[in-house]
């Protein structure tokens, strides 16, 4: 952090100081939640601590796993207790990893703070403290607010239905405080959400209610309009819902980013059905609106359960000086990145393919691509064929190395690449050329989570001890 700051609190003073070597070391150890829920393995989730350090002589091993004490929670996405929203409070520290499970809807507290490479567990939140106080439940995403609070969204209520709450955590604590939002109107369903203090403006997505995804995907409940399709909008200071902005039936918008200059009234959200990056903005009425900016084609395919296989965005990144738009294709399998320098156009610079189900010479022919001249070649790394696609995506703060895991999400997972639950999932890395743009990926890096001691296991988001590109909030 910069020496001229006295009494800082965590986190960084801007995104750009957070991307200055000079105040960010370069990530040496990150956090990974990894599943074993319908693995067919009956052990508890855990959460993984991996060695990236290419100095380190276990480079891109496993040196800490600590197991949860439930069975099937699913562990999905993590948050912090305090981060660069706090930049100003020296009594706080970014030292507990809050893990929310999307199925069991438990909220974990892990210590990261005592030992960052062997986390411990600090508390563990109760479902039923979230059905009492909150009539919410499954937990997604947690950001920490500048009040040192934490904020966790909710896909449902505790029967199951699609519900968009928010859950409130006291930042001490870690107690349950009620409710986030004020007011009887509620989304009918929730997913993620990014806020932006200056514009007075929370933003969250949706995804589908909990009882009709908790076991797979069926395309017939997006016909029922069961999927989300909205952008909700939310005051901030008054924790009231004020709009939606529809992005088209069965589009499913999922992660939501704001630019990170937190001057800036705009950001982009990835459709995982629709294909569809959106970016939303202020309009000059003060309200907010949508435009579709970039499009992923369709293809057309034999031997697969759809004749038309979407990209299926899953997850979207913005690089800390908002120059780097990155996203991941989980079923067509590629990585891209687009220059984002003029936001209402941005321009394809990177692309490289990593699995997923159109490569050469598996179940699934393509008989009409608008994008690709042939099927991409299976992806082999260190002599392991990769299963699956990719997935979440996290950028060093730097924004030149981009690693990727490959797990969606359990019951989706076993349903659209069957091989990767029986393999386990697995961690790469991605070099990133941030002055012409370019991706090339690391042939020295893998982390083959077949291997694991209990058996193949499906790891999720990726988070560094200090903070990261899709974990922080600036005031």
């Amino acid at each position: 952090q910069p020496a001229k700051c006295g009494a800082c609190g965590p986190g960084y003073a801007s995104p750009l100081d957070a991307m200055k070597g000079k105040y960010c070391p370069r990530e040496e150890i990150v956090y990974l939640p990894c599943i074993y829920r319908n693995t067919g393995i009956e052990k508890p989730d855990y959460l993984a601590t991996v060695d990236v350090d290419p100095k380190s002589p276990r480079y891109c091993q496993v040196i800490h796993r600590l197991p949860m004490p439930n069975l099937k929670d699913e562990l999905h996405h993590s948050g912090w207790n305090a981060c660069s929203s706090c930049f100003g409070d020296a009594t706080k520290r970014r030292n507990h990893l809050i893990l929310p499970s999307l199925i069991s809807s438990r909220v974990y507290v892990v210590d990261v703070g005592t030992d960052s490479r062997a986390p411990r567990i600090h508390k563990i939140v109760e479902p039923v403290e979230l059905f009492w106080k909150g009539n919410a439940a499954n937990p997604h995403t947690s950001h920490c607010l500048g009040s040192g609070d934490i904020l966790i969204s909710c896909l449902g209520d505790p029967s199951g239905n699609g519900k968009g709450s928010f859950i409130l955590l006291d930042g001490e604590t870690f107690e349950v405080k009620g409710n986030w939002e004020n007011g009887g109107k509620v989304p009918p369903l929730g997913y993620d959400f990014w806020y932006q203090p200056r514009h007075n403006v929370l933003m969250s997505t949706e995804w589908g209610p909990p009882k009709v995804l908790a076991d797979g995907f069926n395309p017939a409940d997006v016909e029922k309009g069961l999927y989300g399709r909205h952008i909700n909008v939310w005051d901030w200071s008054t924790h009231t819902f004020i709009q939606t902005i529809d992005l088209g039936k069965g589009s499913i918008p999922l992660e939501i980013r704001f630019l990170h200059n937190p001057d800036a009234a705009e950001g982009f959200v990835g459709c995982a059905l629709s294909s569809a990056v959106h970016r939303f903005y202020k309009t000059q009425k003060g309200d907010w609106a949508a435009e579709k900016v970039i499009e992923v084609f369709s293809k057309k395919v034999q031997g697969w359960f759809l004749p038309d296989m979407p990209g299926l965005i899953t997850d979207i990144l913005i690089s800390l000086d908002d120059r780097f738009l990155y996203f991941s294709n989980w079923l067509h399998g590629d990585i891209r990145q687009y220059d984002i320098s003029n936001t209402r156009q941005p321009k394809l610079v990177g692309q490289v393919f990593l699995g997923g189900s159109i490569a050469k010479g598996g179940p699934v022919t393509v008989v009409e691509d608008k994008e690709l001249q042939c099927q991409p070649e299976p992806f082999v790394i260190k002599g392991k064929r990769v299963r699956g696609g990719p997935q979440m995506i996290q950028l060093s703060l730097d924004g030149k190395r981009l690693y990727v895991t490959t797990s969606l999400y359990s019951a989706w997972d076993k349903q659209f690449y069957p091989d990767l639950v029986k393999e386990g999932s697995v961690m790469l890395q991605i070099d990133v050329d941030t002055e012409r743009g370019g991706l090339k990926v690391n042939k020295n890096f893998l982390v083959d989570f077949g291997k694991e001691p209990d058996g193949p296991v499906l790891a999720h988001e990726i988070r560094y001890p200090g903070g990261d590109c899709s974990s922080d909030i600036w005031m």
